[in-house]
């Protein structure tokens, strides 16, 4: 997972309008009157009242942000990258999985992030109706791959630990999990496709915006989108890491006082081996903690404040 997708949610509240779009820290200018525009692929919202959003301090604090975690996580990335390809050259399934996770990374990197710094630039939509509902389709699968991915690693992790003796089909499975997880990725954004158009107003002024208006006959669907949402990028994630490692914790634990009690044979082997698991344990504990804290650390605030990059944008 990339840390600046905590950087895309809205602090505040905002204002009824194109101010409702999520994903900026926008100000607002007051103005009344719309008008639908020719074309058929541009809808329209009827208000009596409208207000316009400006490029505000925020948001230039927002992209000056963005543009820091962008050097960093490409620099980041492709050195993981360089490292896994050419310096460990054998095809451990350990090294699949960290290609992939970097994939993923990197796709947030290259799609996510510069279409929200120049989105909080030029504030409206200037790229037309195909573009809006590709690239919010794309940034979609970018969110969804890295959460997935996170947690094809966590599930290698627990058959590791709980099955030590199937390492061996571990290659082929990973391979598996690793495809079904793209593939969910690709099928799960798709109503991004749909839900996102360009909308255009000419009064006071002419303004384009991408976002879901008109795309759901009532609110209680939007709703239900975005919750369903939320449920696959964060929450169900979530609770398969937290079982996976919490798994892997007990499993140890259990070993080690096992071993603990077989201990008093005096065999060489056997108090090296349970003079190693204190040590696996933590090395454990403090991977899965990193793993589930870093998780919830980047993805929580996005969705406390109400972000919506995944979620449909209302104008």
């Amino acid at each position: 997972m990339n840390a600046s997708d905590q950087l895309m949610g809205d602090g505040e509240a905002a204002p009824p309008g194109l101010c409702s779009f999520k994903g900026f820290n926008l100000s607002c200018i007051q103005a009344n009157g719309f008008e639908k525009p020719h074309g058929p692929n541009i809808t329209f919202l009827n208000e009596d009242h409208f207000v316009l959003p400006t490029f505000s301090t925020a948001a230039k604090v927002r992209v000056a942000i963005t543009c820091v975690l962008f050097i960093s996580s490409a620099c980041f990335n492709m050195a993981t990258l360089w490292t896994i390809t050419y310096k460990y050259r054998k095809k451990s399934h350990i090294r699949i999985l960290i290609i992939n996770l970097v994939a993923a990374d990197l796709l947030i990197t290259f799609v996510v992030m510069p279409l929200d710094a120049v989105w909080n630039v030029t504030v409206q939509w200037y790229a037309g109706d195909v573009a809006c509902r590709i690239l919010m389709f794309l940034k979609l699968v970018a969110m969804y791959s890295s959460a997935f991915v996170t947690v094809v690693i966590s599930l290698d992790r627990h058959a590791a630990i709980l099955n030590p003796l199937g390492i061996g089909d571990a290659k082929k499975k990973n391979k598996a999990m690793l495809s079904v997880a793209w593939t969910l990725s690709l099928l799960l954004a798709t109503p991004q496709l749909f839900v996102f158009h360009a909308v255009s107003r000419s009064q006071p002024v002419h303004f384009v915006q991408c976002c879901t208006v008109g795309s759901f006959q009532a609110h209680w669907l939007e709703t239900l989108y975005n919750m369903f949402t939320f449920c696959c990028l964060f929450l169900l994630p979530l609770l398969i890491m937290v079982f996976c490692y919490g798994r892997i914790l007990v499993e140890i634990s259990r070993k080690m006082k096992k071993a603990e009690g077989e201990g008093g044979g005096g065999e060489v082997n056997l108090r090296r081996s349970y003079n190693n698991i204190p040590r696996a344990r933590m090395r454990t504990f403090k991977m899965s903690l990193v793993i589930v804290l870093t998780f919830i650390v980047c993805w929580t605030p996005y969705y406390l404040l109400g972000s919506g990059t995944g979620s449909p944008r209302r104008c």
